[in-house]
């Protein structure tokens, strides 16, 4: 467990100077918006893009990985879903209701595929690129629906289809996908342009990842907050293992599933929740809990699939 602790320690520091450098009063505050754009709309479609187009899906089970992937987010929202009549009663309004939904089935594919590469190498990067290809689409569907359903945000059915489809990183994915399975060539210095691009996207990812917490959040946790922590950190790993062992899913395979599930919520639906009517600083505390309780229960999930 220490070994893998110790491999994963770099991604944890790099969102720690993420966190320093958000601080510091030497960089200006107006350069992590850029940054995020930059990552949302290039640097991540970039990588996921190279990662996916360049795999050799015939040596992954690229079927049970596909499966066992959605299968998990859609148990994850049925039962975070489930929960909504308890917590009502218990004082959670609908906002909130909507950050603990999505804290919970979200994940941070910037993490995911920073510690993927470091424990298992390329390998490890296109299994994880592979869940992301998976899962993104119907769980961009799901969030989005539930932030209109309960938020109260806009239910343009056209706008809400342009903006799933639109999505960089859906585009970024679908397209790597599409040329690995045609063979459709690219011309080696626009390919090699491409590359380029990509390898700065991890390291710069984890920093945003690092500048957009809130290390106060975490000093007073609010219950709904512990709540999302528990059934993101811990559950999650636990039915996406089960449904893994359960598809006779293994090995290699089998560790990149469970890390998926058990790396902390993704940043973007902070932005979501600013847009639709969620509590977005809710989401804001809640992500910054899960990071740093991620920060053992990460190694802690990849020693027990090892066993």
């Amino acid at each position: 467990m220490i070994l893998t602790f110790e491999s994963i320690l770099p991604v944890f520091l790099l969102v720690l100077l993420g966190v320093g450098l958000k601080r510091w009063p030497l960089i200006n505050g107006s350069l992590w918006d850029g940054l995020e754009q930059l990552g949302f709309y290039v640097l991540f479609p970039a990588l996921l893009f190279v990662t996916l187009s360049q795999a050799d899906f015939s040596a992954i089970e690229t079927g049970a990985v596909s499966i066992v992937a959605n299968l998990s987010v859609l148990l994850m929202s049925i039962g975070t879903l489930a929960l909504w009549p308890l917590l009502r009663r218990n004082g959670v309004d609908t906002p909130a209701f909507t950050t603990i939904f999505q804290t919970t089935t979200r994940w941070n594919g910037f993490m995911a595929l920073a510690i993927a590469e470091k424990v298992a190498g390329p390998s490890g990067l296109t299994l994880v690129a592979l869940v992301m290809a998976a899962i993104i689409v119907p769980l961009n569907f799901i969030n989005v629906g539930v932030m209109v359903w309960f938020g109260g945000g806009d239910r343009n059915l056209k706008d809400f289809a342009v903006k799933i489809i639109s999505n960089p990183i859906i585009l970024g994915a679908g397209t790597g996908v599409i040329v690995n399975l045609t063979g459709l060539p690219i011309y080696g210095p626009l390919m090699q342009t491409v590359e380029l691009v990509s390898q700065s996207s991890l390291s710069l990812g984890l920093i945003m990842v690092g500048a957009g917490l809130k290390i106060s959040d975490a000093l007073k946790p609010h219950p709904s907050a512990v709540l999302a922590t528990v059934l993101k950190l811990i559950v999650f790993p636990i039915v996406m293992v089960a449904l893994a062992l359960a598809f006779d899913v293994e090995g290699e395979a089998l560790t990149m599933l469970a890390l998926s599930a058990a790396v902390p919520t993704a940043m973007n639906g902070y932005l979501l929740a600013k847009q639709m009517g969620g509590d977005a600083p809710l989401y804001a505390a809640t992500a910054t809990i899960q990071t740093a309780a991620a920060f053992f229960t990460i190694p802690a999930v990849l020693f027990v699939v090892s066993l």
